[in-house]
């Protein structure tokens, strides 16, 4: 039976722009973007887990606006649910602690980043709620 993880992820939204990070070369699909956030611990609220992972790989704080549904994707050795959720910045100077570069752009154009395939399905469904 494969793994099954659970990942939040944040869409982190500034001055009508999103920010999308890229996988470092020693992560597991490197180089793919991403909504940056990490695993969920036993015990923790999706929603506690993203403001800790975001301060850990950014060093920002932020707080959770709006949740959107959560994706499940199948890899071919794990499954992955991701909690999406739609942030906004509330301090800190952003640094790269994981990741290989960040990057913001408006919501039509994030499309036509390299996204980890998890990630797809998440992206697709903020597009359709950014356009409304």
């Amino acid at each position: 039976m494969k793994k099954h993880i659970h990942v939040t992820c944040a869409i982190i939204e500034r001055d009508g722009l999103v920010l999308a990070a890229q996988r470092s070369a020693g992560m597991s699909m490197p180089r793919k973007w991403e909504f940056p956030g990490g695993k969920i611990r036993p015990d923790e609220k999706p929603e506690e887990c993203l403001c800790r992972e975001i301060d850990e790989e950014l060093g920002i704080q932020i707080v959770t606006t709006r949740p959107l549904k959560p994706a499940t994707h199948d890899y071919s050795t794990f499954t992955i649910t991701l909690y999406p959720f739609i942030c906004s910045i509330i301090s800190g100077k952003m640094k790269l602690n994981e990741h290989a570069a960040i990057t913001w752009l408006p919501p039509e154009k994030l499309a036509t980043l390299d996204w980890a395939e998890a990630d797809l399905p998440v992206l697709a469904a903020y597009c359709r709620k950014a356009k409304k």
